[in-house]
This record gives C-alpha cells, sequence and structure tokens, in this order.
C-alpha cells in the first residue's frame, strides 16, 4: 500500500502517484486514469485507450440506432 499527499496544484488539488507505480503500470504523463467511489473508499484504475475508442464509436452509433438496439436485446 502506497500513501499519498493531496497537494495544490494551481487552483485545483491533486496527488502525486509515486515512481514506482507509475512504472509498474506503464503511466506517463498526459495518461487518464478512471476514479471510481467505493464501499472501501477511492479506486483508480489504468485506462485502456483501445477500450475508451471503441466506447466512443458505440455511444454514438448506439443513439442513432436506440430502437433498432432496443429490439436485438429482447
Amino acid at each position: 500500500m502506497y500513501e499519498v499527499k493531496i497537494e495544490k496544484v494551481g487552483e485545483s488539488l491533486g496527488i502525486v502517484l509515486p515512481q514506482e507505480i507509475l512504472e509498474e503500470l506503464g503511466l506517463k504523463e498526459g495518461d487518464r486514469l478512471s476514479a471510481t467511489k467505493t464501499s472501501e473508499g477511492l479506486q483508480l484504475a489504468a485506462g485502456e485507450p483501445e477500450f475508451e475508442k471503441v466506447m466512443a464509436a458505440y455511444r454514438k452509433v448506439s443513439k442513432k440506432y436506440k430502437n433498432a438496439l432496443r429490439e436485438l436485446a429482447k
């Protein structure tokens, strides 16, 4: 387990992740993490760019073909 400190970053607050974690997860500056509130606190997860790309395409198509997708789901 790692302890991180909340720090002021400009007008916002942020955390600095230890280099060891960044290297282990293959993260670099500019990468995105998803933050999820859980019953135990906050869970951070490294995003998968390919998955995000596919989900963006799905969202675009799902709006256009909402009725067709609803019928297929039956």
